[in-house]
């Protein structure tokens, strides 16, 4: 039997800050090839699962999937621009992401910081500046019922890096965390025959089949590792702040006094992206 083979679309918005860390196709092909092996080695009695991500850059060279190819998943990336700005190729990917909506219903679409503020206006929400509050390195997110049980855990440590966000969840979207500065970290929407009743979503014992989900956004940078954070910080100091980037830099490489068996400075990789596989329908 052929193993399982993936085809996933990489939406680039930007490259990587400071660019010296390549393009953001690298950056997600770290991050998917890391959380791939996670779900391969649990799958001891089959065949490993594969996949490909071709990148677009939707910025430089106005490039978008060709729609004689048919993609499993679609990932919006991280970008130093904001998500509200009334750019000719903002608007252009936020009308792209709702032709996805309307006409492709079984292509699963993921984004990323950036990404999740373009899926969120995509789907008529508001993306705003946060009265200049940062958010930078690894921090912990309070999840709802829905997203304890989508990430399988009480609450999920995420790096970040953003002063932007989507005030409050798209209609027939639901809530996955919330921090103190930023009140909605992220969201899904269910196929439209698999949506969760209302009384069952606030149920400490919801069960969900991640299949059922169409659309999941996270506002922090599961993709980032903390070589990339301070790599981030070194550049980007004087716009961050003295204080905002002397108090990152003590979490880029985890949260102090919270050690982790994998070894890893947070979630992104072991909880995040096998999240994302799950969605796939890989487990």
């Amino acid at each position: 039997m052929a193993s399982p083979h993936f085809r996933l679309a990489l939406l680039e918005c930007s490259r990587p800050l400071p660019t010296t860390l390549g393009k953001y196709r690298r950056v997600y092909q770290t991050w998917l090839d890391a959380s791939l092996e996670i779900v391969n080695a649990s799958r001891t009695e089959a065949e490993p699962v594969t996949y490909t991500l071709d990148g677009y850059d939707v910025v430089d060279e106005v490039e978008y999937p060709p729609d004689g190819i048919e993609y499993h998943g679609i990932l919006i990336t991280g970008s130093p621009s904001s998500a509200y700005e009334d750019l000719e190729w903002i608007n252009r990917l936020i009308t792209y992401v709702k032709r996805i909506i309307s006409e492709k219903p079984n292509t699963k679409l993921f984004g990323i910081c950036f990404g999740h503020q373009i899926i969120a206006r995509a789907l008529g929400a508001e993306c705003t500046p946060n009265d200049g509050k940062w958010e930078v390195a690894v921090t912990t997110v309070q999840l709802t019922p829905l997203g304890k049980s989508i990430f399988g855990k009480e609450e999920l440590d995420v790096q970040q890096l953003h002063r932007d966000h989507v005030p409050t969840v798209p209609s027939g979207c639901h809530l996955l965390g919330s921090t103190a500065i930023t009140p909605n970290h992220g969201f899904v929407m269910f196929d439209s025959n698999s949506t969760p009743s209302a009384e069952s979503l606030d149920s400490e014992s919801l069960s969900v089949s991640l299949t059922s989900i169409r659309i999941f956004t996270v506002q922090g940078h599961p993709e980032f590792t903390p070589i990339t954070v301070h790599a981030v910080l070194d550049a980007r100091a004087k716009i961050l702040g003295e204080v905002v980037t002397r108090e990152a830099r003590t979490r880029a490489d985890g949260l102090p006094g919270k050690p982790r068996s994998d070894g890893r400075a947070c979630d992104g990789v072991s909880v995040v992206g096998r999240t994302i596989w799950g969605i796939l329908g890989v487990a």
